[in-house]
């Protein structure tokens, strides 16, 4: 039976350009894990998109002089370019300010509020004393009330992962102009978490395979759940659907409300852009399919709580019942797949504290997948990493450059010098049988790891098999076979098991390095698309859906989106047979070594700066 597959990756903000700390959370895992579903035989759904509501946007349009619309529109344009050239194979990148979005987020909404899980409440807003405009609890830092950290903000504290409100932080300021906020009584919709915790709480108590950072931290959030304000005093945003609320451009739902619906609206949107408007429902509305989220640590909250409530709430799965919603009773994730932070020289990556590589720089001068692989091998799986260029260069020239690209290149070479094709293998001996035996099995053993997310282990295993493979080029020495016409059996049949192990390699290190693989797959004198790599496609917002309120999307606006046709590459996770006498030509370097001065000075575009003192 084929396995249905959801891959939801975080949305990142649209309100500048992607650094690499943000790839290394959420893009380049998810992608390895979808791509290595799809050789498989998985029927995988990868969505996600750009998200485009919130304060952050407001006050990056207010420093560039911009409307936020015209903001939007660039980050979101900028954030598709970067996220394609990684290569991240997306069935659909959307972004949450479409019609279609706007009309899921609505539905959700009006279903938790039928069901009695969205109360309405007076409670305290922030305002600043100067202009009198609302200031949005992530604008708003302080003395975290539970933790002590000093720098908590007013929806969250990324020190202890605790949920606040503005008014709970010890000493707040706006980080917008640094004044001291005033609080005034404002009105809001707010999720009854409370009302959900026990559902939740039965959830939680099956999800046994979690990594145990996010099983954990999820667990102690059902300690103090309290209702969480679901709705905003901002004027950009998701209209409230309730009358009096609709017309209202001052009350929007909450970013973190709606940000988490796109991983339904996107589904939705790619089922009717595939002409198939029903085709979103294999993989929600299905038992027996397979959802998995990818993130950063600081987002585990938003789901592994707020939308497996959103969730359960919608089908009447709290304490106070209710009625399934219009979409139907829609699947809980099946695991929360959180890495932790990348970081450089000990500091989080921060755009706003110039700590910051930009995936678009990375991408002109090193291409994807030296990124891809140094995410992959060193990344913050499970712990903070720390992003060092000298670590970098000695990753991509010793296990790249000199353990992969070697192996593949030398050994095609000899065989074409020799051949000029694939040679007949005579009889194995007893090396040869190990080096094969030991790469067939690694098959199952970087299964394992990629269906469990271990995404460093998986290739730290593959990598052992190119050094032993190197190790036995060494040792069986095809160049001295070359020069005695007596050995020339021997030869072929040393050349034609490295050339089978390069294959193997080649399978299992395609869900890492696609575009690598694809060049590999060509060396080897095959043909035709072996991994295929997303495109970009320019799309109108023209999905037949129904709203209310007011501050709608334009309908017909053009956007551009991630997608691509995987269905038809090639890449299957199984040995193929390397078939002798398939013609071979002289290999181009695989992988292209990098300056070790690169190591202690950075690039011109990221310099490393000079010890202090």
């Amino acid at each position: 039976m084929t396995k249905t597959v959801l891959v939801s990756v975080a949305w990142p903000y649209a309100n500048g350009p992607r650094h690499i700390g943000h790839v290394a959370g959420f893009g380049v895992p998810s992608d390895v894990f979808a791509r290595f579903q799809r050789m498989r035989g998985a029927n995988v759904l990868m969505v996600s998109g750009t998200d485009e509501h919130g304060t952050p946007l407001l006050v990056q349009a207010d420093k560039e002089g911009i409307s936020v619309r015209e903001l939007a529109d660039r980050y979101n344009r900028q954030i598709v370019n970067d996220l394609a050239g990684l290569g991240l194979s997306y069935d659909l990148f959307t972004r949450t300010t479409t019609r279609n979005h706007y009309s899921v987020v609505q539905e959700l909404f009006r279903g938790l509020l039928a069901n009695g899980y969205m109360l309405k409440k007076t409670m305290m807003g922030a305002v600043s004393p100067s202009t009198g405009r609302t200031l949005p609890d992530r604008y708003i830092e302080g003395t975290c009330p539970i933790c002590g950290a000093p720098d908590a903000r007013g929806d969250q504290c990324d020190t202890c992962g605790n949920q606040l409100d503005p008014i709970d932080l010890i000493n707040p300021v706006s980080k917008i102009d640094g004044e001291t906020p005033k609080f005034v009584e404002t009105e809001h919709y707010l999720l009854d978490l409370p009302a959900l915790a026990e559902a939740l709480g039965k959830w939680l108590s099956t999800r046994e395979n979690w990594r145990p950072n996010v099983l954990k931290f999820s667990l102690n959030l059902l300690e103090d759940l309290q209702p969480r304000a679901m709705s905003r005093d901002i004027d950009w945003g998701i209209p409230v659907p309730v009358p009096g609320w609709a017309e209202n451009n001052a009350k929007k739902l909450y970013v973190w409300f709606d940000a988490v619906v796109g991983y339904l609206s996107a589904s939705i949107e790619w089922a009717w852009r595939s002409g198939d408007p029903d085709a979103w429902k294999q993989w929600w509305l299905n038992p027996e399919a397979e959802s998995y989220y990818f993130m950063g640590k600081d987002n585990i909250t938003f789901h592994s709580q707020i939308w497996p409530a959103e969730l359960l709430g919608y089908a009447g799965k709290g304490a106070k019942g209710g009625e399934v919603g219009k979409f139907g009773e829609l699947q809980l994730p099946t695991e929360v797949v959180s890495s932790e932070f990348l970081t450089m020289s000990g500091s989080k990556f921060s755009s706003s504290k110039g700590v910051v590589i930009y995936v678009r720089d990375f991408l002109a001068e090193f291409g994807a997948d030296p990124l891809r692989y140094f995410i992959a091998v060193a990344g913050p799986e499970n712990n903070d990493t720390d992003f060092t260029w000298d670590e970098f260069v000695r990753r991509i020239n010793n296990e790249l450059a000199n353990g992969w690209g070697n192996l593949v290149n030398r050994t095609v070479s000899m065989a074409y010098k020799n051949f000029g094709e694939i040679p007949d293998p005579a009889a194995l001996d007893d090396a040869d049988r190990v080096l094969l035996d030991l790469a067939e099995d690694t098959f199952d053993i970087v299964a394992e790891a990629l269906e469990a997310s271990r995404f460093k282990a998986g290739v730290s295993a593959i990598m052992h098999v190119v050094g032993e493979a190197n190790a036995y080029i060494a040792a069986q020495e095809p160049w001295v076979l070359a020069k005695d016409p007596a050995q020339r059996e021997r030869l072929g049949t040393v050349l034609w098991t490295a050339l089978q192990v390069i294959s193997d390699c080649n399978v299992m290190l395609t869900p890492y390095l696609p575009e690598t693989a694809q060049k590999v797959h060509e060396t080897l004198g095959r043909t035709g698309i072996w991994a295929a790599q997303p495109e970009i496609k320019e799309v109108k917002d023209e999905m037949p859906v129904e709203l209310v309120g007011v501050g709608l999307p334009e309908e017909g606006h053009v956007y551009p989106v991630i997608c691509g046709d995987y269905t038809a590459q090639q890449a299957k996770w199984e040995r193929i047979s390397v078939a002798p006498g398939s013609k071979l030509a002289k290999p181009k370097p695989l992988v292209q070594k990098l300056d070790p001065e690169l190591g202690q000075t950075g690039p011109e575009w990221a310099p490393i700066a000079p010890a202090a003192g």
